[in-house]
């Protein structure tokens, strides 16, 4: 293949780059759209669309429940404009933290930083995009410049932000999204990452070097001789940490994947690991387009994450798996959870006490292991 010179993209593709711009969706609260769930979506995977709705609003959202809310993320959802449904959720309280691949994270900070991804067609000619200097995700398109000068904002912040140790994925996000408002003020409301900061919403990813934003931390590293980390054993205490302390805990899954097991990893760490039995999920939202047969975890569904303590046996009517694309069902399902009478509550800004729940959770797991030897030696 021809080497692609780095740099904008030629000025000779209007056939490609003429669609829309996307834009990131933020739910409004549409009671046509609640109309449609209640009566409409009745059976199949509109019905359990439907019911994962009422699971969502009536009682992981219900006052009383106390419900430490995780999000997560697979899938290219804010290439797609989803990211604005995300925020949504975020500034109106309904999501605590969220555990995304890196690549939703990359690809949102385009959008933070102004540029444009548009619309476009599955069915081009990829030897023509390459040829063009355009980059494809199914039917988003947009010029290798923005990859190009995202990658150069991503490594001048690190450059600029002084961190030189091993942190938590959530550290380095809070850290991205508070430059982010440095340095583009406004842009929260076309970030997630940003948002997300000021909010105090932590974000972890589970495979941080999964993607641009680890790959130019690795370049970091080898050009520069930086010290900074991603440090996996942080995100691993701190999830289980948030895990713990909530009075009960739910999730919403879109896709699956390394995202997902993050998330429901924390229960079987807690008790299989630092014996603190905590109980399993009390509810657990998936939408996918996964399926059971092939094993995957993906497909996994929440009766199978029984066997592993992941979710309480005594609450699997409060779980439900929609098998429906993310870009078609969690629009809809925002637009209802914004418009229900539980659609604001107070936020819990995770992201500032994560040292102080780490601690926690060192205590009770040290009371643990010492009743644990003081059983081994009776």
């Amino acid at each position: 293949m021809p080497h692609r010179a780095a740099g904008p993209a030629r000025s000779s593709h209007p056939p490609f780059l003429t669609g829309k711009p996307i834009r990131y969706y933020r739910p409004k609260g549409s009671p046509d759209v609640r109309i449609l769930i209640d009566e409409g979506s009745q059976a199949f995977n509109a019905g359990r669309l439907s019911e994962a709705c009422h699971i969502f609003t009536e009682k992981m959202l219900a006052d009383d429940r106390e419900t430490t809310i995780g999000l997560t993320v697979a899938g290219a959802m804010t290439p797609a404009g989803l990211g604005g449904c995300v925020i949504e959720l975020m500034d109106r309280g309904l999501v605590d933290f969220i555990i995304s691949t890196g690549a939703n994270l990359y690809h949102d900070l385009h959008y933070a930083l102004n540029f444009t991804l548009r619309r476009g067609s599955p069915f081009v000619d990829d030897r023509e995009l390459y040829a063009e200097g355009i980059i494809r995700i199914y039917d988003v398109l947009f010029p290798a410049s923005v990859l190009l000068e995202t990658d150069a904002y991503i490594r001048d912040f690190i450059a600029r932000s002084g961190l030189d140790q091993p942190v938590s994925t959530a550290e380095f996000h809070y850290r991205l999204g508070r430059d982010l408002l440095n340095q583009h003020p406004g842009c929260e409301e076309h970030s997630v990452v940003a948002h997300a900061a000021k909010s105090g919403v932590p974000i972890y990813t589970s495979s941080p070097g999964d993607s641009s934003i680890g790959m130019n931390i690795a370049y970091h590293e080898l050009m520069n001789g930086g010290r900074l980390l991603l440090n996996p054993n942080k995100d691993v205490n701190e999830v289980c940490a948030i895990v713990l302390a909530g009075t009960r805990n739910g999730c919403v899954i879109l896709g699956g994947g390394s995202p997902k097991n993050f998330y429901l990893q924390a229960q079987p760490t807690l008790w299989e690991v630092y014996g603190i039995p905590k109980g399993g999920n009390d509810y657990f939202i998936q939408i996918t387009t996964d399926q059971v047969v092939w094993g995957g975890l993906s497909g996994a569904t929440p009766a199978e994450a029984v066997s592993w303590g992941k979710v309480n046996p005594a609450v699997l009517p409060d779980t439900v798996v929609a098998y429906c694309d993310s870009t078609i069902a969690f629009p809809l399902f925002c637009e209802y959870a914004v418009a229900s009478p539980n659609g604001r509550r107070k936020r819990k800004e995770l992201v500032h006490k994560r040292d102080e729940l780490v601690a926690s959770l060192t205590r009770e797991a040290k009371i643990a292991r010492e009743k644990l030897e003081l059983k081994a030696q009776s």
